[in-house]
């Protein structure tokens, strides 16, 4: 038996692995803040629930079971922001806020750049736990970006790239 055999928590991690790994938790710790500063400025009850829901049953647990990983591998952890208060939309100057249709777009490309990270891990990981673990953050992502898509096309906030008609057809 060689040292990639058996069980896999117990073989060491590849410097990619490592490396990967740890910037997704310094990104998901950054997040954490960024998207509690976001829903002060979310005033659509919708995106605010769905935000909120990214936050406690996406992000946050990501960043519980990577920090555990890296622990149990005696790899040291990135710093975090510090939470962000709440606070009252109202007191934000309208010229300072972030509108719903701003936040629902930005919300949507970091679920789609995290889908792509969780695929990179998962191809660069000769460990099998940390491919499942990745695959199911990957799961979890595409499932809130439907839910995304589904509340920007509901809200008229998503804004198509030109769509092509095909003319030739019909002729």
């Amino acid at each position: 038996m060689g040292i990639l055999s058996g069980n896999p928590k117990e073989e060491p991690l590849h410097y990619g692995e490592v490396y990967s790994v740890w910037s997704h938790l310094l990104t998901a710790k950054g997040m954490v803040s960024a998207y509690q500063t976001l829903l002060n400025h979310t005033g659509d009850d919708d995106l605010k629930k769905l935000i909120e829901d990214i936050l406690e049953n996406g992000i946050k647990l990501e960043v519980e079971e990577v920090e555990a990983l890296l622990k149990e591998n005696g790899v040291g952890l990135p710093p975090a922001p510090p939470e962000r208060p709440n606070a009252c939309l109202e007191n934000i100057p309208p010229g300072a806020r972030f509108q719903d249709p701003e936040i629902a777009a930005k919300v949507s490309a970091d679920v789609a750049a995290g889908l792509v990270a969780c695929s990179t891990i998962i191809g660069q990981a000769i460990r099998e736990d940390i491919a499942t673990m990745y695959g199911q953050f990957h799961m979890k992502k595409a499932q809130f970006g439907v839910r995304l898509l589904k509340l920007n096309k509901e809200k008229g906030w998503l804004v198509p790239p030109p769509l092509h008609i095909n003319k030739a057809e019909g002729c």
